[in-house]
């Protein structure tokens, strides 16, 4: 096994002093890149939020940073399912001189904690409106949250880097980008996409397919398993993900059509909420969105409710699952959804319903 230090792959060995446990990010191979650090006086480690994109291209940037310079760099991802601890980075006395926390801020104190006990600075990014509640307003000058919700935190570190890079290099600033000029127009223009997102605008063209696009990336985010992760995002493609995006549309929408000419009148809280168009569609629960939107248009033309109705029956949890949604916007589906213990938004809701009451509504 490798890890990538300061732009060079450098062997780790698996023989390791921490005890075996399941694969998580705070894993083995984890621990034992931090102890290799050490080892080889890495004072600077950047810590990125795995489970979103932007964390992962902002370690992208910090990669080609540090890279550029020539300076030692530990980057791992972060999760908060079994997240590093603070203790993991004070290995044998050892202190950090600096820690990003990309796309994240930590827990409360997390952040002050982390700066206290590995004696270093501390630069955290997010973009999250709960990251607010989260920051410690400690004191301590060698901690700087930089949180904008205005701005997604792979624009910020993106920015951040490129600003470094050209105090750094200066007066050679000619030379003092992180990107050189195609990939840079690219990526930027991936990152426009990414802060759509993340901000939750959704407003620009083909949003919906971008992100779609995207989701195939998540199981390559990881930099421990995947050491060709930072030349994949740099080669990543905002119009590649698109056309993903929608192949993956069309063929969901083909697969959800099959099922439109095997509709019933379902009578929605045996009649109190009115009727729309229902179908069953055991074992395809993950196409309920695309049959639902096509059932409350086609439910809308009969006469009936805006609402459509796929009722899927869960084999593993034996039980069955109605899931509602509507493309109207004055009809609220979750509604009937609370009124029998489940919940969701008005174009979007599910409920579990037994079977003895399922059969009232359908005759």
């Amino acid at each position: 096994m490798a890890r990538w230090i300061g732009g060079k792959c450098r062997p780790i060995s698996l023989r390791t002093p921490y005890p075996w446990r399941p694969r998580t990010f705070r894993s083995n191979a984890a621990l034992e890149a931090i102890a290799t650090a050490a080892e080889e006086k890495v004072r600077t480690v950047a810590l990125y939020n795995y489970h979103s994109f932007s964390g992962a291209i902002s370690a992208l940037f910090a990669h080609l940073y540090h890279s550029r310079l020539n300076l030692p760099c530990l980057i791992l991802p972060s999760s908060s399912v079994e997240p590093l601890r603070v203790e993991d980075f004070c290995v044998e006395g050892e202190g950090l001189d600096t820690c990003y926390l990309l796309d994240f801020i930590g827990p409360k104190g997390f952040a002050s904690k982390l700066s206290q006990q590995a004696m270093c600075e501390v630069i955290a990014f997010d973009h999250r409106k709960p990251a607010l509640t989260q920051i410690d307003c400690c004191g301590d000058p060698r901690v700087t949250f930089n949180v904008n919700l205005a701005k997604s935190s792979s624009a910020a570190v993106y920015e951040y880097f490129s600003n470094k890079l050209v105090s750094m290099m200066f007066p050679d600033v000619g030379a003092a980008n992180l990107l050189n000029s195609e990939d840079q127009v690219r990526l930027e223009k991936v990152l426009k996409y990414i802060e759509d997102a993340d901000l939750r605008r959704w407003s620009l063209p083909e949003i919906k397919a971008f992100t779609i696009g995207l989701s195939e990336w998540r199981s390559k985010l990881n930099c421990i398993t995947n050491p060709y992760m930072y030349e994949q995002l740099l080669g990543i493609s905002s119009s590649d993900l698109i056309a993903k995006g929608n192949l993956d549309i069309s063929s969901r929408q083909i697969a959800a059509n099959k099922f439109l000419d095997k509709t019933f009148k379902v009578r929605l809280g045996r009649g109190l909420y009115g009727e729309c168009l229902g179908v069953r569609a055991d074992g395809n629960s993950d196409l309920s969105d695309e049959i639902g939107k096509q059932l409350s248009l086609k439910s809308a033309k009969a006469g009936l409710r805006p609402l459509g109705a796929v009722i899927c029956y869960n084999f593993r949890r034996k039980n069955l699952k109605m899931c509602l949604r509507s493309t109207d916007t004055a009809t609220d589906t979750s509604e009937v959804a609370k009124a029998y213990g489940g919940g969701g938004c008005p174009s979007s809701s599910s409920f579990i319903i037994r079977m003895d009451e399922y059969n009232q509504w359908r005759s």
